[in-house]
């Protein structure tokens, strides 16, 4: 591990003016701990493998490595035809347009034409922009690969590959997707590599060593994983506490910007009508919602039309939002790795935050393996009774539970079976006979049951209905 060195000034590095002035606009001075590390090898043309705490600006040190290799290149006045002069694979759409986002930000008077595709939305107009000449291509796995195999563009004359959240790589199942690229380009040799992590295990070393050129390995995430400007609690609570408790915390602490991570999609859209009903300015994120409101979500989230976003852990890697002050896992997350990741979203660029956890007795069994995870033990409490704060009116979900449910508590279903988990089983009564020669229960006004003038029809109706069938045979 490499200890945190002294801050140095971008002045101070040999950089083109054309990103000089990117990174002017975008209000940069100073190199954070691993923009310090990688800059100097990276811009001496060393491959780079990077792991940091996430959100201490690794996107712009592979983007400030990689406009001055290209603005330096032979290469640039050349025609490149189909083929761009850089690949960027990110494992998220949201990731990619971060990544487009900041690119041209801080390319902004460099003149290269970047791209960014992914799964969602615009395939014909992503597809046309290709084709119409790019220098830098970004995107997922997925996206980037159907286009290759329409020849849309090449990988033959890639001069710099980026890998960015290679870990969360592994965990989405896109390993066989990068390889497939990675074979595809040009000898390590003959391009320069990057790979980013928040977290540099052994499969990301050996995806390293297999597709790069004797990549240098840069850590300066110390022994501890998650930023020392967090302050992290556990609140340890019932099931039905959570809720209650959730609106306590926030009209205690009055975030300014706050994530609340659930674990899944039909909670992340419960919780966010909960809080707006409560009068709280919330939408949720969600894997299944369309790409465009997602991307109207985030917009809105980071210009402040938005407080609170409820997401799963879509949101949870990779999105750097400003000001966000505080991160609440109202579902603890199964996945050790992933607390550090949500968390994360919080304290960004050296700023301070709060993340608070509500260990209920359906989650609370992930919190031994956090903690190992992140090497120490957080602080738990509980709550007490003026914390939790009741909803002001009955959740609308509970609601339309509430209304499903007949006598006893048991589910109604509607006239499809819709509503319940089993078809209703069919009651074997004197206007519904359980015999299979029965007859359908006739229209208009019933009979009570046991009434004899009912019986007796029905009794006239079965015998003419075996005399039909005598005499068919």
């Amino acid at each position: 591990m490499t200890s945190l060195p002294d801050p140095l000034p971008f002045d101070e590095l040999d950089l083109p003016e054309p990103v000089r002035r990117g990174i002017a606009d975008a209000g940069f001075t100073v190199c954070t701990p691993i923009q310090r590390e990688t800059l100097p090898l990276a811009l001496a043309g060393k491959d780079i493998a990077g792991q940091a705490q996430t959100g201490t600006g690794k996107t712009a040190a592979f983007l400030i490595a990689t406009f001055t290799r290209l603005l330096r290149s032979e290469s640039q006045r050349k025609r490149r035809g189909r083929s761009p002069r850089v690949l960027v694979i990110a494992p998220t759409r949201e990731l990619a347009v971060q990544i487009k986002d900041e690119a041209e930000l801080l390319g902004r008077h460099c003149g290269f034409r970047i791209h960014a595709v992914y799964g969602g939305v615009d395939y014909q107009k992503q597809l046309d922009g290709i084709r119409a000449g790019v220098d830098i291509l970004i995107g997922t796995p997925g996206r980037l690969i159907d286009y290759y195999r329409q020849k849309a563009y090449r990988l033959d004359r890639i001069e710099i590959l980026v890998i960015d959240e290679a870990d969360r790589m592994f965990d989405m199942g896109f390993i066989d997707d990068i390889r497939y690229m990675a074979r595809r380009l040009p000898d390590p040799s003959k391009r320069q590599s990057f790979l980013y992590s928040a977290t540099l295990s052994h499969r990301v070393l050996e995806l390293a060593y297999e597709h790069m050129n004797r990549a240098e390995r840069i850590a300066v995430s110390g022994e501890q994983i998650t930023a020392d400007n967090i302050a992290q609690v556990v609140y340890h609570v019932g099931q039905e506490e959570k809720l209650p408790v959730l609106l306590g915390l926030l009209k205690r602490e009055q975030p300014s910007r706050a994530l609340v991570f659930v674990n899944t999609r039909s909670g992340a859209s419960f919780l966010a009508s909960v809080l707006s009903d409560e009068g709280y300015r919330a939408g949720a994120l969600a894997g299944d919602i369309d790409q465009r409101k997602r991307l109207r979500l985030l917009r809105e989230f980071k210009e402040g039309t938005k407080d609170i976003l409820v997401a799963t852990d879509v949101a949870s890697r990779g999105l750097h939002i400003e000001a966000v002050s505080h991160v609440f896992n109202y579902d603890l997350p199964q996945d050790p790795e992933d607390y550090v990741h949500r968390i994360g979203r919080t304290a960004r660029a050296g700023a301070s935050g709060k993340a608070v956890s509500l260990a209920c007795e359906r989650y609370v069994y992930s919190l031994d393996a956090i903690e190992a995870f992140v090497g120490y033990r957080l602080p738990h409490e509980l709550p007490d009774e003026d914390l939790m704060v009741r909803p002001t009116r009955r959740p609308r979900a509970a609601q339309a539970r509430s209304r499903d449910r007949g006598p006893g508590g048991r589910r109604r279903a509607d006239s499809k079976g819709n509503g319940s988990r089993r078809r209703p089983r069919r009651a074997a009564t004197a206007l519904q006979p359980a015999s299979d020669d029965a007859a359908p229960a006739t229209t208009g006004s019933a009979k009570a049951p046991g009434d004899a003038a009912t019986k007796k029809k029905k009794k006239k109706r079965r015998r003419r209905r075996r005399g039909a069938g005598s005499s068919q045979e």
